[in-house]
């Protein structure tokens, strides 16, 4: 049966090839008939004969804080997305954070992409524009009773015949009324417009 090489070995167990030629000089490795060396077997009596406070252990990496804003940004990205997010102070995995990132990145791409097709629009430019308009539609029903009245009001009184007349102050009166009664129900819908 073919085992490993001491290179082999070595790599697989994390040691350097120095430290796995004197284990097998001790005899603490377990090797085939053609001298390579049985993996299993020879951790297993590398676990039992090694002396524990011999060993080094590999310092525990420094793990700086992360803010809580920032864990709480990745959970709610990937709740946008329908993903699974662990609860705040739950332990961001490192897998759902570069999720998130992903995500963040994509939908960056995508605004950013349908801005140079002209799909979207600055949002206060489209707002002043929309006020703009919304007050040009306005001062243009202020403005319509003085524009209509002596014409409606010749109107009415051609239509009416014998005896009755309609003064157009009184009809631009009527007009105005009306047309600020539909105003202020439009401002109570939009502030701002009246």
């Amino acid at each position: 049966m073919q085992g490993m090489s001491e290179r082999q070995y070595a790599a697989n167990v994390g040691l350097s090839r120095g430290a796995i030629q004197k284990a097998k000089a001790a005899g603490r490795l377990v090797l085939h008939e053609d001298g390579s060396i049985d993996a299993a077997a020879s951790d297993k009596r590398r676990a039992e004969t090694t002396d524990p406070s011999k060993t080094r252990k590999p310092p525990a990496p420094k793990l700086k804080p992360v803010p809580e804003a920032a864990v709480a940004a990745v959970g709610d990205t990937l709740r946008e997305q329908g993903l699974s997010a662990p609860a705040v102070g739950g332990g961001t995995t490192f897998l759902q954070a570069k999720t998130a990132n992903e995500v963040l990145k994509a939908q960056e791409r995508r605004i950013r992409l349908q801005k140079l097709k002209g799909e979207l629009v600055d949002r206060a430019r489209a707002e002043t524009l929309m006020f703009r308009l919304a007050r040009d539609e306005r001062d243009a029903w202020v403005t319509w009773p003085a524009r209509v009245a002596a014409l409606m009001a010749s109107e009415i009184t051609a239509a009416l015949g014998d005896g009755c007349e309609v003064e157009a102050a009184l009809m631009q009166k009527v007009l105005e009324a009306h047309v600020r009664a539909q105003l202020d129900s439009l401002a109570e819908i939009r502030p701002g417009l009246g």
